[in-house]
């Protein structure tokens, strides 16, 4: 059996090892009131804590603008790929940034990191509309305390492949990993998906009419975890997969998939399996129990380098564009 299980998303996958979770966040954002909050709030929403998963969009953690105020990691790596709205990043080494629309912001937390994800409504004239994918891949225990590094992967530089085909059309953006001889940008230097023997893959994966897709084969001792997040049923390997299901799959197989008409969107996740135990707490991922302790302990001591911003929950002037500014002078900027 090319299928291993099967299971439906709500908002987050129990993605398999090297990978610990992946959360799918899709928020039908209202217009923004000027000052980046919404123009009006749901009714009765839970401020500070909104995760109800049948309201059209949550605050989060946010209090006046949605999003993730400051908050610890240590001993894994995040990969955040938006794919609609903005996010705006700040954290514990002085880093910051405003990113979306197609791009792909790559975090080694390493020995410890804070950082801050908020969701700016940036548009008063429309809606605000966010998707969002943030992917938490393991490090091994020789990685786990490396110098934290933050790395964006900007739309227009990550590859893209298209295929026009008899009856539909085909296109993987590669965010980790290669297709057909098509390769990623480099994650992060520390990175698990650095070293090419570690087979990490991240696609977005988008299907036409009645297009065809064959993943390759890959090895016996990795991982492969397919996700429909939008469109219409499409058969893999002969079975029906519907929107918002997501299967773990045979990765020394190749695996057949099968659209049959309109658009359907779809993330792959593989990797080798890192074959070391795993505890993992809140916002930390480490070996061992007492590990994650001293994780505990040591942010309360250090703050992992302390929080230079003048909120727990900064954003960036409406005005401003996607930028990345890695500190000491070394700043990016796109249009």
């Amino acid at each position: 059996m090319k299928i291993l299980e099967k299971h439906k998303c709500d908002f987050q996958l129990k993605t398999q090892n090297p990978f610990i979770v992946c959360m799918h966040h899709k928020d039908f954002f209202p217009k923004g009131n000027g000052k980046m909050a919404p123009a009006s709030y749901i009714p009765g929403r839970e401020a500070g804590n909104d995760f109800d998963l049948n309201a059209p969009w949550r605050m989060y953690h946010g209090d006046t603008i949605p999003g993730f105020p400051v908050h610890p990691h240590r001993g894994f790596e995040t990969v955040t790929v938006v794919t609609q709205g903005i996010v705006d990043h700040s954290d514990s080494m002085g880093a910051s940034g405003r990113y979306g629309e197609g791009d792909v912001q790559w975090m080694t937390a390493g020995e410890g990191i804070q950082h801050s994800e908020m969701f700016p409504l940036i548009h008063e004239d429309k809606e605000n509309t966010m998707e969002l994918f943030q992917v938490w891949l393991n490090l091994p225990a020789k990685s786990k305390f490396v110098p934290p590094h933050y790395k964006m992967l900007w739309a227009e530089e990550i590859p893209v492949v298209r295929e026009r085909q008899e009856s539909g059309s085909l296109e993987i953006k590669v965010i980790a990993g290669e297709y057909k001889g098509i390769r990623a940008l480099d994650p992060t230097p520390e990175s698990w998906a650095a070293g090419e023997e570690n087979h990490v893959g991240i696609w977005l994966i988008k299907m036409e009419g009645q297009a065809k897709l064959t993943i390759p084969k890959g090895t016996s001792t990795m991982s492969r975890t397919l996700y429909h997040y939008e469109g219409d049923s499409v058969e893999v390997e002969g079975e029906a997969l519907e929107e918002r299901y997501y299967l773990d799959l045979k990765a020394d197989e190749e695996i057949r998939i099968s659209s049959k008409k309109g658009e359907s969107r779809f993330l792959l996740l593989e990797g080798e399996r890192i074959n070391e135990p795993v505890t993992a707490y809140g916002p930390f991922v480490m070996n061992t129990q007492e590990e994650v302790m001293q994780a505990y302990s040591d942010y309360r001591k250090t703050g992992f380098g302390g929080w230079p911003w003048g909120s727990d929950a900064p954003v960036h002037d409406k005005h401003e564009g996607r930028f990345a500014d890695y500190g000491k002078g070394k700043k990016e900027y796109r249009p």
